[in-house]
């Protein structure tokens, strides 16, 4: 796939989001998708990365903001990293797995041709054991019935490791960003 559109500008990698993707508590350039973009510049691709992340978002704001943050030319490759304030607010996982799928027919509606990966979240234990594995199970079911690419966990190896997040346990820090946006490189860039 050549790495810019027929016109010669860059194409468009967006990453739809929360907190996480936004970088709460750090500069913006030291959130994933800052650093996912040195990626691609390093790789010599030309894609132009935009960080979509809004602090406090659901998957209900993605779905009521998907259509501004890929404007009117959409995106030639979106990540939907939402869920992880669904999850700890307790909203059913079927209603987040509805806006989910939801955000993904919106996205291809726009560009058939869109690849998109949906990066999966877990819940702490202390949400109980049947709602941790229904809210898990979310993320897998959509990639499955909506033919997207599948990130299982962003927070892999940071959730849960007191180095990696700042001191509400939540966001992660600048290394916890790094580490992160490892995980997303290693699976984002066979889609580029």
């Amino acid at each position: 796939m050549p790495a810019q559109t027929t016109d010669g500008a860059k194409k468009r990698l967006i990453v739809l989001g929360d907190s996480i993707t936004a970088g709460f508590g750090l500069e913006r350039e030291e959130a994933y998708p800052a650093l996912l973009q040195k990626k691609v510049d390093a790789a010599g691709l030309a894609y132009e990365v935009t960080n979509a992340g809004v602090s406090g978002d659901t998957t209900a704001g993605g779905l009521r903001r998907i259509d501004w943050a890929l404007g009117a030319k959409g995106a030639d490759v979106l990540m939907i990293a939402l869920g992880g304030n669904d999850g700890l607010r307790g909203i059913s996982p079927e209603q987040t797995a509805q806006n989910l799928a939801d955000m993904v027919k919106k996205a291809r509606a726009k560009n058939p041709t869109m690849k998109i990966l949906i990066a999966g979240m877990q819940m702490p234990d202390n949400m109980g054991p049947k709602y941790v594995e229904s809210f898990k199970a979310i993320f897998p079911n959509i990639a499955e019935t909506q033919k997207t690419e599948l990130l299982p966990f962003l927070l892999e190896g940071v959730g849960g490791d007191e180095k990696l997040n700042q001191a509400d346990r939540i966001h992660p820090t600048a290394e916890g960003q790094q580490k992160i946006a490892e995980l997303v490189w290693a699976k984002l860039k066979g889609m580029l």
